[in-house]
């Protein structure tokens, strides 16, 4: 996809060329990929340069926030906050949620306090509080202030909540209801309600007491499948599960895996309702989660970013570098124990790297599989010792058979068939080294409150460098000093 940021000179003269901007309107807004259409975005940026608030609303004005969120993402930069001001109540503010946090950033800086404001009232509390959370305090107090005192107070009290807790996840707008109602007067009650007063979507009705203490629920389709006259108390579900306020994100997301939940009320100390939580929310922190643990295990910093500055990256990922500069000295350290081996037979610095790669690529899979089995609860004291044994058993295999073609592939390159078996039982030992440090490393550092995604790396690198080195020249120095 080409990059409209890269040519905003020509954008207007793109549209007028291909007949007029009416003409642009009809173009389709994605391609067959589902990505946005480069004259679609040139379109948008015409009427945005012409400041034509008609023809903008006309294009853009009822675009899905996924694909507004592409559009501000391929726009150029001065034309991102004009966009979202022409827009005016158009814009979709959710659009802001989907995009890199960076190029968010700079829009934010560029709206007004009361354009702000405005849009966000339009937002679900969960949408809300991830716009402010990232602004400093004295940002989110100016933003708060311009808001309506109901909406204020609910994004204050969520602000309150931990950062990866289920009270900054869940949505304080939903319905309830007494247990003494039918099924009747609660679908009049729903039917008569204002909209804007109702969640955007929502799945069932929570049954609370006076206290507001969550007794149950009553999901839309028994509610309309009761009779007009049956009560709710009779129609509720007793042992709806719920999460505490202060419950951790991820252990959340685990209850929807587990149970296949679509929602979850959520409580505080006392048992009072105090939100909910919905699958559309736990996506998000699954994906974020899966993206987390994948930065983590490449050494990548967790709030990376692709439009991130040259100098940010570069320094973000010097520490983990340097980290594998230390262990790489190491296992150099090893090589430098066996100098005199290695120089009466140059096969042996030609082959020991094949040893210690071998290990390490075999020890990263086995730790991939670990931390992840971790960071899901797959994982735990009643399957450690089996998957543990599993995996040594995988890796003495391997190393068998992979010990078997390197060792006839050196024996035929040198013509010395005890290098063969050397380098064998040396791809052995290294593969079974790598499968024990790849599940142990992670298991250890998780014992001692320790991510084992951002520190296991390193570690199991070493652990299969130096074993790999060590025992290759090793035992090439015990076979042929005995031989």
């Amino acid at each position: 996809m080409s990059d409209p940021t890269h040519e905003p000179e020509h954008a207007e003269a793109l549209v007028r060329q291909s007949g007029a901007p009416e003409s642009a309107d009809r173009l389709p807004v994605n391609d067959e990929e589902g990505n946005i259409r480069p004259q679609f975005v040139a379109a948008v940026a015409a009427e945005i340069a012409a400041a034509d608030e008609a023809r903008l609303r006309h294009l853009a004005g009822d675009l899905h926030e996924a694909d507004l969120a592409s559009l501000l993402e391929a726009l150029p930069p001065d034309k991102r906050p004009k966009l979202v001001e022409l827009l005016g109540p158009d814009f979709d503010f959710a659009a802001l949620i989907e995009l890199d946090a960076n190029i968010r950033d700079e829009i934010w800086q560029e709206l007004s306090t009361r354009t702000l404001a405005e849009g966000m009232r339009e937002l679900e509390a969960d949408d809300a509080l991830i716009l402010l959370e990232d602004l400093d305090k004295e940002e989110q107090a100016e933003i708060l202030d311009a808001m309506p005192a109901i909406d204020r107070a609910a994004l204050k009290r969520s602000l309150e909540y931990a950062e990866d807790s289920a009270g900054r996840l869940m949505q304080t707008t939903l319905v309830t209801a007494p247990p003494f109602w039918t099924a009747a007067q609660t679908i009049d009650f729903l039917r008569d309600t204002d909209a804007g007063e109702l969640p955007e979507s929502f799945f069932e009705v929570f049954i609370v007491d006076p206290a507001h203490r969550l007794l149950g629920n009553v999901f839309l389709d028994a509610l309309l499948r009761a009779r007009g006259f049956e009560h709710l108390d009779d129609l509720m579900e007793t042992d709806r599960r719920s999460v505490l306020v202060s419950e951790d994100r991820e252990e959340v997301a685990r209850i929807f895996e587990r149970y296949n939940m679509v929602s979850v009320p959520v409580v505080d100390e006392a048992q009072r309702l105090v939100g909910v939580i919905t699958n559309d929310d736990i996506v998000d922190v699954i994906r974020d989660e899966a993206d987390e643990d994948l930065k983590a295990l490449g050494g990548v910093s967790v709030t990376e970013e692709l439009s991130d500055s040259v100098w940010w990256t570069t320094k973000s990922r010097f520490l983990w570098l340097f980290a594998n500069l230390f262990t790489a000295f190491l296992a150099s350290g090893v090589l430098g124990l066996f100098e005199g081996q290695l120089e009466k037979m140059v096969a042996l610095a030609v082959l020991a790297p094949i040893v210690a790669s071998q290990g390490g690529n075999a020890a990263t899979q086995t730790m991939t599989v670990a931390v992840r089995a971790l960071a899901t609860r797959q994982l735990s004291r009643f399957n450690t010792m089996r998957v543990v044994g599993r995996e040594i058993l995988v890796g003495a295999l391997n190393g068998a058979i992979f010990g078997i073609i390197t060792g006839v592939v050196a024996s035929i390159w040198f013509g010395v068939w005890g290098l063969g078996f050397v380098i064998a039982l040396a791809m052995l030992t290294n593969l079974v080294a790598g499968a024990l440090g790849g599940i142990l490393i992670p298991l250890l550092l998780d014992c001692a409150d320790i991510d084992p995604a951002v520190s296991s790396g390193a570690f199991v690198t070493t652990v299969t460098d130096v074993i790999g080195f060590g025992s290759f020249l090793g035992i090439a120095t015990l076979w042929f000093h005995l031989g």
